[in-house]
């Protein structure tokens, strides 16, 4: 499993890049590999808010349906596109896929670092 340790990463799969101003956001790779090919990608839309612990959008793979939670309160500043049109590369490289640009941010869930997320996954998977 990849865990890059500059990144945060919620209970919830989702992985978090702080940056001056603004947090990026993105599926992690344990994410994608449990979700199998994505085929279909939902996200807000620029002026957007989104809440922590609430879902954000929904990635649609050959499996099933899932929603992405956010793990930071804000505003939408930015929505990757091509996305939309290629939700694989989210499969491909889930730490170059990033789903939205958020700012404005007043809030954020727990997060885990990389060790701690990993471990997080083990149990998961275990359980």
């Amino acid at each position: 499993m990849n865990c890059p340790t500059n990144l945060t990463y919620s209970k919830s799969h989702e992985w978090v890049k702080k940056e001056e101003g603004s947090v990026l956001i993105g599926l992690t790779d344990f994410a994608q590999s449990e979700l199998g090919d994505l085929v279909f990608v939902n996200l807000p839309e620029v002026g957007d808010s989104v809440t922590a612990g609430e879902a954000l959008g929904d990635v649609e793979s050959v499996k099933a349906v899932s929603d992405i939670f956010s793990p930071v309160s804000g505003t939408v500043s930015e929505v990757n596109e091509e996305l939309l049109d290629h939700p694989e590369m989210i499969n491909e490289a889930p730490y170059d896929a990033w789903l939205i640009r958020v700012t404005e941010v007043t809030e954020e869930e727990e997060l885990l670092d990389a060790e701690a997320y990993e471990a997080h996954c083990e149990a998961e998977s275990e359980g």
